[in-house]
């Protein structure tokens, strides 16, 4: 396991490099931060080209990468256009966005799975064909418009939760907002969770097990389920990237701002240092989540070693 472990980390290097460049690419090259610093105003050739020498854009692009790189490898993340650093940046919106990530995780999880098992055990009945039409609803229908409906119903006419959410922002008030944001991928878990369940049912190791006498329940979270969650943690592991990174829609919506909120708004400014630095540790996130996925698969499946 140990060895594996290695050889996985060693391989995420290329992997990061490769990422990295490109987002780096298509952030400097195809635009020009220091235009976008003045807006429409056409700025003094004198002054661009200070800006340019004080953030190394003066220099070819594989060089500004080299530089970038040796400044991360320091926790120097470079600075926003509005002179505050990136990392503080980081530090109030990736706390935030993580609590919204770990809400919307749990509820998918949870009632993702929940959903599935009982689909797939009464595959063919009505409460399958239901659950079926419903998560083929939820697909269907775009975040921005569940998001705002829910917001609408259950904060502004009901009354039940804060339509919008605070700035330190607490996990009660990130109930709304991580359902929201779960909503398509706790869709997609119940289904693969009941096809992988329906599949299972019927193989000779539940055969066996229920020939054995052992009680239903045992069987299904002992013996079926845990068999047929690798297809569905390996969707889970993958999720977590694109949670943290896609909850634009989510963190617009809510007022929160995380990481989504900060991408935003760097988009929006071509802020080159902000959007390359957040994109950089999501390839982190990423790149991390599918090291703790594979080690997962050992745990389902006693079968799998690795050396």
């Amino acid at each position: 396991m140990g060895r594996y472990v290695i050889r996985r980390l060693l391989q995420m290097i290329p992997v990061f490099i490769g990422s990295t460049f490109l987002i780096f690419l298509m952030v400097y090259a195809l635009g020009d931060p220091v235009a976008a610093l003045f807006g429409d105003k056409a700025p003094d050739p004198a002054t661009a080209a200070r800006i340019r020498k004080d953030l190394y854009l003066d220099q070819p692009l594989w060089k500004q990468y080299l530089h970038y790189m040796g400044q991360i490898f320091q926790g120097d993340f470079g600075t926003a256009f509005n002179g505050q650093p990136v990392t503080e940046l980081m530090a109030s919106a990736f706390p935030v966005t993580l609590r919204l990530t770990i809400v919307a995780i749990l509820i998918e999880i949870v009632v993702g799975i929940t959903l599935g098992v009982v689909s797939g055990l009464r595959r063919g009945q009505l409460v399958d064909t239901s659950l079926l039409v419903l998560t083929l609803v939820v697909i269907s229908v775009p975040v921005f418009v569940t998001g705002y409906v829910l917001q609408f119903l259950l904060g502004v006419k009901w009354g039940w939760v804060r339509p919008t959410v605070s700035s330190d922002a607490p996990f009660n008030e990130l109930i709304l907002p991580g359902v929201v944001l779960a909503l398509v991928s706790l869709a997609y878990v119940t289904r693969l969770s009941r096809t992988s369940i329906a599949e299972n049912v019927k193989a000779d190791y539940v055969r066996t097990a229920v020939a054995k006498g052992l009680p239903r329940r045992r069987v299904i979270t002992r013996h079926l389920l845990r068999n047929s969650l690798i297809p569905v943690v390996t969707f889970i592991g993958t999720d977590i990237g694109a949670l943290m990174g896609g909850a634009i829609i989510t963190e617009r919506i809510f007022n929160i701002h995380g990481v989504g909120y900060q991408l935003y708004q760097g988009i929006l400014r071509n802020n080159a240092p902000t959007v390359v630095g957040f994109v950089t540790i999501l390839v982190i996130v990423f790149l991390l989540a599918n090291l703790l996925v594979d080690l997962l698969y050992a745990v389902l499946d006693p079968r799998i070693r690795y050396a």
